[in-house]
């Protein structure tokens, strides 16, 4: 990936996206050639030169201070993820060489995986790229989908390219959109990444709504996130996973699913449980006819 276009096309179309009235700024004229601001109108706003800014938005971001970074967020109106991808930007602007990110291909250690398994509720541990690495029974009952790919199951790849994502997912459109948002931050975090720029690009070429989604560059923090499934075996439930970033493990993160008390959601956990208690989980993503709870 070029990290100068990834600058230039994020700034570009944060800009796009702010009016001068939500920006505070008064309003001259009514034929305004641009959509949303002018450069000279950002460039206001953060307090620098014209000339400056647009320097910025060709996409070198090298040397840029923090008050000018924290200026620009804040003319630019960018929440915290917005904010966090800006500095992640610039971050590897200036450091002018790949950063090297302990497990950043992430192998699941065996601590990891005695966490997973100590967990009551479906659990899976992922990287930024959103590779499964390992998971609990529940775990790999419930995403028994995505797991089944080869040689690596990943999420992105799950979601654009098999089918089969489109029913399980019930808010399909809304979870794709989420997991591009997560990979977009990612690009600016180590764009060195051989495999991350395959998968975007794998991705781009074979999916219309990735490629269309991917062009936006919107972002998106996922620390919590509530999802409708429909699963061959439990049928319809509503589980809010919680991200939960492993700090001696740069890159991994464990997401574990909970349940509301007292709803079908958990009836239907409960019976997962219970059918994984009485078979090979080798078998789980095959249950034999009429098995589902339904």
């Amino acid at each position: 990936m070029d990290h100068r276009d990834e600058v230039r096309d994020f700034l570009a179309s944060r800009r796009a996206r702010l009016t001068p009235e939500r920006a505070g700024l008064r309003r001259y004229g009514t034929n305004r050639r641009v959509k949303g601001l002018r450069r000279e109108e950002v460039a206001i706003l953060a307090g620098v030169s014209v000339d400056y800014y647009t320097r910025l938005e060709r996409g070198n971001l090298a040397g840029v201070s923090e008050s000018v970074l924290n200026a620009l967020a804040d003319g630019l109106k960018l929440d915290e993820a917005e904010r966090t991808h800006l500095f992640d930007l610039a971050r590897t602007a200036n450091d002018g060489a790949p950063r090297r990110l302990v497990n950043r291909e992430g192998q699941n250690r065996e601590g990891i995986q005695r966490l997973l398994d100590s967990i009551s509720t479906p659990a899976y541990v992922r990287n930024d790229r959103l590779d499964l690495l390992g998971a609990n029974q529940l775990g790999r009952v419930l995403f028994a989908e995505a797991f089944e790919q080869a040689p690596k199951a990943n999420l992105a790849r799950y979601l654009f390219l098999d089918e089969r994502s489109r029913d399980f997912y019930i808010d399909w459109d809304k979870v794709a959109r989420e997991a591009v948002a997560a990979l977009r931050i990612r690009a600016a975090q180590n764009p060195y990444d051989q495999a991350f720029t395959e998968l975007v690009g794998e991705l781009s070429t074979r999916c219309e709504e990735f490629r269309k989604w991917w062009a936006t560059h919107n972002v998106a923090l996922h620390r919590t996130s509530t999802k409708r499934m429909r699963h061959a075996l439990a049928g319809e439930l509503t589980l809010t996973g919680e991200a939960l970033p492993l700090p001696d493990d740069p890159g991994l993160t464990i997401v574990a699913y909970t349940v509301e008390p007292g709803t079908s959601s958990q009836e239907a956990l409960a019976f997962l449980s219970s059918w994984i208690a009485t078979h090979s989980l080798n078998d789980s993503s095959q249950p034999s006819e009429g098995e589902n709870r339904n």
